[in-house]
C-alpha cells in the first residue's frame, strides 16, 4: 500500500490544478479538467462502476455493495484544486527514515524546513516524508486524499472477500476558493451521508467549522493636486488605514487558536482616488459571526457619517456555515469515524476546523459530512508535506468505516 500510495500523490501533485478566486467560470480555471479526465480512467482501471464526469468537473464512481444487507451508503470525496500559491512545476521529493533535522528543500535559494518553526517534524522521525523544492506547494491537499481514496477502493476491489454495502466516491473542483459544493449533486450521489478526507495529521476528524464570508470593501477618495490639496484631498489608503484601525487588533490569524474568531485582509490595493480590500471573516458562533459582520457595517457608517459621502462601501457575501449544526443532529455518523480511527490503533483528535470543507456546504445540502485526516501537514505554501505512514492510516480509516458500516452497528 505505502508503494502505491506515493506514486498516486507523486503523479496526481504533478498536474497543475490550482482555482482561482477572481474567475467567473465553473470551475474557476480549467487546468482542473485535466486531472478530472486522469481521475475518470483511473476509476475505470481499478474496476470501480458509474464513473462520470460532469460539465464542471466534478468526478463521480461506485463501488457496488457485495453483501445482500441493506445498509446505508457511505460516500467519500476529495477536492482537485490546490490553494493560491504557485502549483505548476511541482517538483515532489521523498525522505525516506526522516531524522528529525531541518529540511533543505532548495540549498540554491536557501528555502528551508526549520524544525524550530514547524515543530510538528518532531513528530515523523524515522518516517517516510514527501517535500516540495521550496517553489511551489506541494498539492497534497488535498491530492492526498484523493490517492488514499482511490488505494482504499483499489484494495476493497482486489479483496472482494471484505464485506462492504455500496460505497460512492467523489473528486470535486474549487474547494479551496468555497464555491465547489455548489455545484455538487447530492441528490445523484446518492449517500446516506459521507466523508471528506481533506484534513490534516493522522487522527483528526473534524465536525466543525468556521462560519464564514467574505468581504470587499471599497474606498472613494478625492483626488487633486498636492499643492491644493487642503481641506480637498481624501486619500482612500488613509480611508483604508483608518477602517482597519476600527478592527480588533487581536482578531487576526496569527493571534487566533481553536474556538477564537478573526478578521484576515487577503488582499489590498490602492490610489488617491480608489482604494479596495477583501477581507474574511471567520467564527465558529453563529451570534459572534453575525456581530463581525455587523462590526464592518457600523464602521462604514460610521466613516460615511464622519465624511459626509459615501467614502467606505462593504459587500459582504457569506460562504459557508459551522456544519455542527447539522452533524449535532446526526451524531452516528461522527461515532462511526471515531470507532473507525480507535479500531486501527490511533486516538481520535476531535477538534473544531480553523478552515472550512465542502462538508461545510454539503452538510446544509442534505448530506452530512465530517472530515476526516489525508495524513499532510503544513498546507497552502512551500513547505507543506506528507507523511506517508499517515497517508496509509487514512486510508486504513477508510476501510475501517467502510467495514463497520457493513456490519450495521459495528459488531
Amino acid at each position: 500500500m505505502k508503494n502505491v500510495l506515493i506514486e498516486r500523490l507523486i503523479r496526481y501533485c504533478k498536474v497543475h490544478t490550482r482555482s482561482d478566486s477572481e474567475s467567473t467560470t465553473v470551475p474557476s480555471t480549467k487546468i482542473q479538467f485535466d486531472l478530472a479526465h486522469i481521475l475518470v480512467d483511473e476509476c475505470k482501471a481499478i474496476g470501480l462502476e458509474d464513473v462520470t464526469m460532469d460539465k464542471t468537473g466534478i468526478v463521480y464512481a461506485t463501488l457496488p455493495s457485495n453483501i445482500e444487507e441493506d445498509v446505508p451508503t457511505i460516500g467519500f470525496i476529495a477536492h482537485m484544486d490546490t490553494a493560491d500559491f504557485k502549483g505548476d512545476d511541482v517538483k515532489p521529493r521523498i525522505i525516506e527514515n526522516y531524522d528529525g533535522k531541518d529540511i533543505v528543500l532548495n540549498e540554491a535559494l536557501g528555502i528551508v524546513t526549520a524544525v524550530d518553526v514547524f515543530p510538528n517534524l518532531k513528530d515523523y522521525v524515522g518516517k517516510t516524508l514527501i517535500v516540495t523544492d521550496g517553489t511551489t506547494l506541494l498539492g497534497a491537499d488535498d491530492k492526498a486524499g484523493i490517492a488514499n481514496i482511490m488505494t482504499a477502493m483499489e484494495f476493497l476491489i482486489q479483496h472482494p472477500e471484505i464485506k462492504h454495502g455500496k460505497v460512492r466516491v467523489a473528486f470535486t473542483i474549487d474547494e479551496e476558493i468555497g464555491t465547489g459544493a455548489d455545484s455538487f449533486d447530492v441528490e445523484g450521489f446518492g449517500a446516506q451521508f459521507a466523508y471528506t478526507v481533506d484534513g490534516s495529521r493522522a487522527g483528526e476528524m473534524e465536525y466543525e467549522t468556521f462560519n464564514a464570508a467574505g468581504a470587499r470593501i471599497t474606498f472613494t477618495g478625492v483626488s487633486v493636486h498636492p499643492g491644493t490639496a487642503k481641506d480637498t484631498m481624501v486619500h482612500a489608503a488613509i480611508l483604508i488605514n483608518e477602517f482597519i484601525n476600527q478592527l480588533p487588533e487581536k482578531d487576526r490569524p496569527e493571534h487566533t487558536e481553536r474556538y477564537e474568531g478573526f478578521f484576515m485582509i487577503t488582499d489590498m490595493a490602492s490610489t488617491i482616488e480608489n482604494g479596495r480590500v477583501d477581507m474574511i471573516i471567520r467564527d465558529h458562533d453563529k451570534a459572534s459571526f453575525e456581530a463581525r459582520k455587523k462590526r464592518l457595517i457600523d464602521i462604514q457608517d460610521a466613516m460615511n457619517a464622519k465624511y459626509g459621502a459615501t467614502r467606505v462601501s462593504v459587500d459582504l457575501k457569506d460562504q459557508y456555515y459551522n456544519m455542527r449544526d447539522v452533524l449535532e443532529e446526526n451524531m452516528h455518523v461522527v461515532d462511526l469515524a471515531r470507532t473507525a480511527i480507535e479500531n486501527i490503533g490511533l486516538t481520535p483528535i476531535v477538534e473544531p476546523v480553523r478552515g472550512g470543507t465542502d462538508g461545510s456546504r454539503l452538510s446544509y445540502m442534505g448530506l452530512p459530512t465530517p472530515n476526516l485526516f489525508t495524513g499532510g501537514e503544513n498546507f497552502h505554501g512551500k513547505h507543506e508535506l506528507a507523511v506517508v505512514e499517515s497517508m496509509e492510516q487514512s486510508t486504513q480509516t477508510i476501510l475501517e468505516i467502510i467495514r463497520l458500516n457493513a456490519c450495521k452497528q459495528g459488531e
